[in-house]
């Protein structure tokens, strides 16, 4: 049997962010807990969302204590914020981070068993769904708007650990490509490569089936032709690029991932590498380390990259042109696929520990170890 998950209900193209207003009044929601970077509020995109709260005379606060890779400190200054504000409801505005912040924050105000915010690792034994979260996506990468996951980052112990919690997928995804217009080229990249790396994941884990396939190629072929013009800030490359990340969301948040996320969230806690540009940087490698085991698959990644010919390709051939479309696109967006001069040699052995303990890593289409990992990294040092 297999489940499926999506939000209730969403928006999706220009001026979506334009309901969301009237769905906090349907929804009879009096106080809104708005979940927002710092970055974002200096610069006026958190503004976009509260300007309409406002003129519709919807109470809120704002919390921004919230990082790149947000930590279970920001997690513990969001929930006593939260309830300090007796808010109803949160509206996050933001990538991942203010998500992932948000997510968390909503479960334990409905779960307090679970303050500690590090027992919430894993598949979470939760039984509350979270405070109900109105999802505003700033950044085309993450689809966090439409998961059932998050990642926090645990400082001390320099690890980041994913979060698998029905009860944390908002009620409502805004999916605006008017909020992502104002990132920056190497965010844009960044973020959309990790969308790619979910459709990636995502069509060869071992979870997938025809549904989730169907999402997943599509998101592939999205990616592929938007991307580019993304990065250079073209309106069709914007709105296919927020389109393309949702559906890849939609498909690998209910059949998980693997190995690359893995190593990618280890990069992140090690060296606050940015999540994207660490999925990213891994991927062409860990999809060569992986062809063995994908079947037929390589060959629609290929099409749906834009690959011309592949029936008349062989199985080799077409599992390479899928890698080399793929480490092209990284090139093309200005993504390096080394690890050079940021991954430390005397880390690698505790950091592929690291990634085979990830919750990610069971998914993978093939059977990895230890020192699988460790060769992976190293090869691209």
């Amino acid at each position: 049997m297999n489940k499926f998950m999506l939000n209730e209900t969403s928006y999706h193209g220009a001026g979506a962010i334009k309901s969301i207003p009237e769905e906090i009044k349907n929804r009879g929601f009096k106080k809104i807990f708005v979940a927002s970077d710092p970055d974002l509020i200096k610069f006026g995109i958190t503004a976009k969302v509260t300007d309409l709260l406002d003129a519709a005379g919807i109470a809120y606060s704002v919390f921004s204590d919230i990082k790149p890779n947000p930590t279970v400190e920001n997690v513990q200054s969001g929930v006593a914020s939260f309830k300090a504000a007796e808010a109803d409801c949160i509206v996050a505005i933001g990538g991942g981070s203010s998500m992932d912040t948000a997510k968390a924050i909503g479960i334990i105000i409905t779960n307090p068993e679970f303050e500690d915010v590090r027992s919430l690792e894993g598949v979470a034994p939760t039984k509350n769904p979270c405070v109900p979260i109105i999802a505003v996506p700033t950044t085309a990468g993450t689809a966090a708007e439409v998961t059932i996951n998050y990642v926090i980052t645990d400082v001390q112990k320099k690890r980041k650990f994913v979060c698998v919690d029905v009860h944390d997928i908002p009620v409502v995804a805004v999916v605006d490509p008017d909020m992502m217009a104002s990132m920056p080229a190497g965010l844009t990249a960044a973020t959309g490569m990790d969308a790619l790396t979910h459709a990636i994941e995502g069509y060869i884990t071992k979870g997938a089936w025809e549904l989730s396939d169907m999402f997943h190629i599509k998101a592939i072929e999205i990616i592929a032709r938007s991307l580019r013009g993304a990065v250079n800030n073209t309106a069709d490359g914007r709105e296919g690029m927020a389109l393309g990340q949702y559906i890849a969301g939609m498909g690998f948040s209910n059949v998980g991932l693997g190995v690359d996320h893995s190593m990618a969230h280890t990069l992140s806690a090690y060296y606050d590498m940015p999540h994207g540009k660490a999925c990213a940087t891994l991927l062409p490698a860990v999809m060569a380390y992986n062809a063995e085991a994908t079947g037929e698959k390589y060959r629609e990644i290929a099409r749906a990259m834009g690959v011309k010919g592949v029936d008349e390709m062989t199985q080799d051939e077409y599992r390479k042109a899928a890698v080399d479309a793929v480490r092209q696109l990284a090139e093309d967006v200005g993504i390096k696929t080394s690890l050079k001069g940021v991954a430390k040699e005397e880390d690698i052995h505790q950091m592929s520990v690291d990634a085979y303990n990830d919750a990610c890593r069971p998914g993978n289409p093939k059977e990895t170890s230890v020192e699988d990992i460790e060769a992976l990294y190293r090869s691209l040092m």
